[in-house]
């Protein structure tokens, strides 16, 4: 579970064309003011390690903003914090070591790789990006490298930039960078979709381009790959969200702190601008309809990989209806099958393959069905599975 406090809520100073919080921002749906007593009263009741999340953290104003950082250190040992990396200056810097603050940074890449971040304008644009790209320099050198996100896409992805992005991976592994998030990308933008999303077969081709070079690189490691490959050994505690049970109205991996202390869910469910309030309890009805139904209707039915996909995030469904499958399904599945390949040739099992995964998939339907949610791992030690 991850604690995300957002004091502005999806508040930016800037704008992807693929952001998946725009339509909340569309709206008007933008906190305009936030209350400290309140954000500190909730985030005290539920006693949890926190993220300093947005939007963009680093508009809150500076007092308040280590406010929280202290709170974090005093309960917690630290904070993490989620940026842009275009407003962070020498005085936070400061603050991030003095709170011992974890950083991680979202960017797409170098130069113009990363022009669908939108500043405004695109000599805005190239001067945030390079404000990003120092970000990260600066902070190696201070021996507390970040951990970066890249969305991929075609600016960033296609025939003619990916040598660019893999070239600016190696520097970033050459720095000391040790962790690289790598997102689909998530729209509920028509325009976006057309214009940036890679086909199919163009976004397997890189993905297993990317997975043939991490074994280059001194200390880099793209989560991903080692979750899937961890997922199918029934690991799941070694896991991102995006591989477990999700229920898009009590997202229990992403915990909201809004800035009036209110709960919410994690914004990648938003869909329309909506923001739903947090249910107090969740549910498994779109893990156990989509084990029911065919892949025809937008199902998983008779996937071998659903014990390690379960459909993957809510927040990519088909058509954003969060009961049907990930739009990105064949994707996983094709990755899915190439780690399940490498395991066999390796004489391992993996989960997918194994005589025990129907008595596995049972066992867990029947406890979502009584509204519980067993670890993998515990249902895959277990000796005897009803």
């Amino acid at each position: 579970m991850t604690v995300e406090v957002r004091p502005l809520g999806d508040k930016c100073n800037i704008q992807c064309r693929y952001c998946y919080q725009e339509g909340t921002r569309a709206t008007g749906n933008v906190t305009k003011a936030y209350d400290m007593e309140a954000m500190v009263a909730t985030l005290d009741r539920l006693g949890q390690p926190f993220s300093l999340f947005g939007g963009e953290i680093m508009m809150m104003d500076p007092h308040d903003l280590e406010q929280l950082m202290a709170f974090g250190y005093d309960r917690h040992g630290g904070t993490s914090l989620q940026t842009n990396g275009t407003l962070v200056s020498e005085d936070h810097l400061e603050l991030f070591s003095k709170y011992r603050v974890r950083v991680s940074i979202s960017i797409d890449g170098p130069g113009s790789l990363n022009d669908v971040r939108w500043a405004g304008s695109l000599n805005a644009t190239r001067r945030a990006t390079a404000r990003t790209e120092a970000l990260i320099e600066r902070l190696c050198r201070l021996g507390v490298p970040p951990r970066v996100t890249v969305t991929l896409h075609r600016l960033n992805a296609d025939e003619a930039r990916f040598r660019i992005l893999c070239e600016w991976l190696r520097f970033l592994d050459r720095m000391g960078v040790q962790q690289v998030r790598l997102h689909t990308l998530e729209t509920d933008s028509a325009d976006a979709e057309d214009h940036l999303r890679l086909g199919h077969a163009d976004m397997l081709a890189v993905m297993r381009a990317l997975r043939r070079l991490e074994p280059d690189f001194a200390a880099l490691k793209f989560d991903v790959f080692n979750e899937m490959a961890a997922m199918l050994r029934g690991e799941d505690d070694k896991a991102s969200c995006i591989f477990h049970a999700c229920d898009a109205y009590a997202t229990k991996a992403v915990i909201g702190v809004e800035g009036d202390g209110r709960l919410s869910n994690c914004g990648r469910t938003y869909k329309h601008g909506v923001a739903f309030l947090k249910s107090d309890k969740g549910g498994y009805e779109r893990q156990l309809a989509l084990y029911a139904t065919p892949w025809d209707d937008g199902g998983c039915k008779g996937c071998r990989f659903f014990l390690m996909c379960k459909g993957n995030c809510p927040g990519t469904a088909i058509g954003g209806d969060w009961r049907l499958r990930s739009a990105d399904c064949s994707l996983w599945f094709s990755l899915f099958e190439d780690i399940e390949h490498d395991m066999l040739a390796d004489e391992e099992m993996p989960l997918s393959q194994s005589p025990r995964r129907m008595q596995i998939e049972r066992a867990i339907l029947e406890a979502w069905a009584a509204g519980f949610n067993p670890s993998l791992t515990s249902l895959c030690n277990a000796e005897t599975v009803s």
